[in-house]
């Protein structure tokens, strides 16, 4: 892999877009080239990186020659279609979407976690779903430890996690509410302002929707733990940004809350936020816009044999996403 390699962002202009070039700007990736990509109605735009502004180009299926990594953001649809063919021009693709996730022959990386999968790939290496990276974060750290054998988990996710037209439709919905006139919407089935939506992602025969499923079985394949279970329900609340989850954990061997603090304590990528005396406890508005997750109210499980409750908060644009994205391609240097 080149020292400085010609870096492309694919989905430039969206949301994880612009955050993937802010991380590899504030980090100090070697960026010796850098291609901006999006559909034909983002061409012209220009965002700014390292003090200069560079120009968004059409994505074609001639765009990846002589790139050398890709950071894809731009859907599953677009993924599917053109990560093959980036792998094909000598490109490593890092795709931020469902798409490859669960394919046999595509690491799915959480570079605390497992980042030797890296040196396993095939030009494709996959980002994890948002809500998984964020509670595994703490709960990997907590397995390496006491063996988790099974999870029951509730999101508390951002609208920012479903795009900017979720974000505004939040602003929009709060201003009409408090203003008394009639709440329009056009993102959410239902009205998410002042409300939780039991509903993220779309539902499967068993009752649970997608989402839900992504964190057993995303998890398994993290954490190379093909026993691992996971119940979830995820729910979208009425926050701009960061996701939430409450975890209850039951591991293999007995759970001291000393050890467990320890061990978080020292964990990569996460910070220990548990006074509860002075209200200290992970908050979507203190982990928004930061690099670690944050975790908290820990206690151990009245009601699971070898249990721990615990609460973890993070950036989903950030370590659910863009900055995840750019620690893999801080691998592929390595």
């Amino acid at each position: 892999m080149n020292r400085t390699p010609h870096i492309a962002i694919v989905g430039a202009t969206g949301a994880v877009g612009i955050e993937m070039l802010k991380t590899l700007e504030k980090r100090h990736f070697p960026v010796g080239k850098l291609t901006l990509l999006a559909s034909a109605r983002s061409v012209g735009k220009r965002l700014p990186f390292k003090a200069a502004d560079h120009t968004v180009t059409e994505l074609t299926r001639d765009s990846f020659k002589g790139i050398d990594i890709a950071l894809f953001s731009a859907g599953g649809s677009i993924s599917r279609e053109f990560a093959p063919i980036a792998a094909a021009a000598g490109c490593v693709v890092v795709d931020n979407s469902s798409a490859f996730r669960m394919e046999d022959s595509v690491p799915l990386v959480v570079p605390e976690i497992n980042a030797g999968d890296v040196r396993n790939h095939r030009g494709i290496i996959a980002n994890p779903n948002c809500t998984t990276a964020i509670t595994l974060m703490a709960l990997y750290p907590l397995h390496k430890a006491f063996g988790v054998k099974r999870i029951f988990a509730a999101t508390y996710q951002a609208v920012s996690g479903t795009g900017a037209k979720a974000i505004e439709e939040l602003e929009r919905q709060v201003e009409q509410v408090v203003r008394k006139q009639p709440v329009t919407r056009d993102v959410y089935p239902h009205q998410i302002a002042f409300n939780v939506l039991p509903h993220v992602d779309s539902f499967l025969p068993t009752g649970y929707t997608k989402e839900e499923m992504k964190m057993e079985n995303e998890g398994r394949k993290i954490m190379h733990h093909p026993g691992f279970r996971a119940s979830v329900t995820c729910v979208r609340v009425p926050v701009y940004r960061s996701h939430s989850i409450a975890v209850n954990a039951e591991f293999e061997r007995p759970v001291s809350l000393a050890i467990a603090r320890e061990v978080l304590k020292k964990a990569p990528g996460l910070d220990v936020v548990d006074d509860p005396e002075n209200k200290q406890y992970p908050m979507p508005l203190f982990t928004s816009e930061k690099y670690n997750c944050e975790v908290g109210r820990m206690r151990l499980d009245c009601a699971l044999d070898n249990g721990l409750c615990f609460w973890v908060s993070g950036d989903q644009l950030l370590k659910g996403a863009a900055l995840n994205a750019v620690q893999i391609a801080e691998e592929l240097l390595r």
